[in-house]
C-alpha cells in the first residue's frame, strides 16, 4: 500500500502581503527621495533627462522617479598621462616600460624627432558644462591635449626641447589648451602640464649624445678663452692706462717745470738790464753755491801768492 505525502504551503494573510509590499514601496521612494553630496562634490540634478538644479554638499531632497543625481567631483584633480602610464605609484614608482610610442613620439621644429612624455593635470571648474556639452570630456582632453603639444614641440628645435625651452614649452601649451577647453565650453580647468622627460629615439641615442659631448666641449674651450681673455687684457689695458698717466704726469711736470724756468729766466734778466753789477755777483755767487757743495776738495789760493804747486799732493794721497 504507497503512501503520498502531501506538503501544504502555510497560509499567510492577505493582510501581511499588502503591509510588505507597502513597506518595500516605502523603501524605495525613501531611497528615490533623499541622497546626499559629498564634501568634495556637487550635485547636478535633472528631470526628465534635462538639467533643473545644482545643489552643494550634504543631504538634499529630489522628486522620486522624476529626477536623478549625477555627482560631480569638482575639488578633485584628475591626472591624465601621455606617453607612458603609471603602474604602480609610491616612493618608487614603476611605470609601463613601452607601448605609448605613438602618443610621444613628436617631430620637432628642426626636423628631429623627439620622445616627449608628460602629465595633465585638471579640475571641474563647471559640472553642468562638463556633463551637457561635450559627450566624452577625458577623450576630448587627451586628443586635444596631443593637438597642442605638438603644435607647441613643431615650433622648436629639438636642442630648446630637451635643455632649457622644456618650461616654456609646458607653459604655451597649458596657455593653448586651456583656449581651445574654454571654446568647447567643457567645463575643465587646467592646472598644470609637465613635461616629465624629453629625450631622442633609443636608436639615435649614442649619436646624440656624442653631439652633445661635442658641444659642451665647445662651450668648455670658449668658457676658458674668454676667461684667459678677461685675465690678460684687463692687466694690459691696466698697464696701459698707467702708462698713459705717467707720460701725462711727466708731460704736466716738464711744462710746469719749464715755465718757472722761463719765468725766472725773465725775471733774472730784468734784475740785470736794472743792475748789472749786483746781479751779475748775485749769479756768480749763487753758482758757487750750487757748486761747491759738490767738490770733494777745496784749495783757496792768494792770488799774490806763487809756487804753491809743491805743496800739493796731486797724486791723489791724503794731506
Amino acid at each position: 500500500m504507497a503512501y503520498e505525502d502531501e506538503f501544504v504551503f502555510p497560509t499567510i494573510p492577505k493582510k501581511w502581503i499588502g503591509i510588505g509590499v507597502l513597506a518595500i514601496v516605502l523603501i524605495v521612494i525613501l531611497v528615490s527621495l533623499f541622497y546626499s553630496v559629498g564634501p568634495e562634490e556637487v550635485g547636478v540634478i535633472k528631470r526628465w533627462g534635462r538639467y533643473v538644479r545644482a545643489t552643494e554638499p550634504g543631504l538634499h531632497v529630489k522628486l522620486p522617479f522624476v529626477e536623478t543625481v549625477t555627482k560631480v567631483k569638482v575639488k578633485h584633480i584628475f591626472k591624465e598621462e601621455f606617453g607612458f602610464r603609471t603602474v604602480e605609484p609610491g616612493i618608487k614608482t614603476v611605470y609601463a616600460p613601452v607601448g605609448y610610442e605613438e602618443e610621444s613620439l613628436m617631430l620637432t621644429g628642426d626636423l628631429n624627432i623627439a620622445v616627449v612624455e608628460w602629465i595633465v593635470q585638471y579640475k571641474i571648474k563647471d559640472p553642468v558644462d562638463y556633463l551637457f556639452n561635450v559627450k566624452d570630456v577625458e577623450s576630448t582632453l587627451r586628443a586635444i591635449s596631443e593637438v597642442a603639444m605638438r603644435q607647441i614641440i613643431g615650433d622648436r628645435s629639438v636642442d630648446e626641447v630637451l635643455t632649457v625651452g622644456r618650461i616654456e614649452a609646458a607653459l604655451e601649451t597649458e596657455k593653448k589648451l586651456q583656449s581651445i577647453l574654454d571654446f568647447y565650453q567643457t567645463g575643465v580647468q587646467i592646472v598644470t602640464v609637465k613635461l616629465k622627460d624629453v629625450n631622442p629615439p633609443d636608436p639615435v641615442k649614442p649619436s646624440f649624445n656624442e653631439v652633445n659631448e661635442a658641444k659642451q666641449e665647445k662651450e668648455t674651450t670658449i668658457n676658458q678663452s674668454w676667461q684667459a681673455y678677461n685675465t690678460v687684457i684687463p692687466k694690459a689695458e691696466g698697464q696701459a692706462e698707467g702708462m698713459v698717466t705717467q707720460a701725462e704726469g711727466y708731460a704736466v711736470k716738464r711744462v710746469n717745470q719749464s715755465k718757472g724756468d722761463a719765468e725766472k729766466f725773465l725775471a733774472i734778466w730784468g734784475a740785470y738790464k736794472n743792475s748789472k753789477d749786483v746781479t751779475r755777483r748775485r749769479l756768480y755767487l749763487e753758482t758757487l753755491e750750487e757748486v761747491l757743495p759738490k767738490v770733494g776738495k777745496k784749495y783757496v789760493i792768494d792770488s799774490e801768492g806763487g809756487g804753491v804747486l809743491p805743496l800739493l799732493h796731486l797724486e791723489g794721497g791724503k794731506q
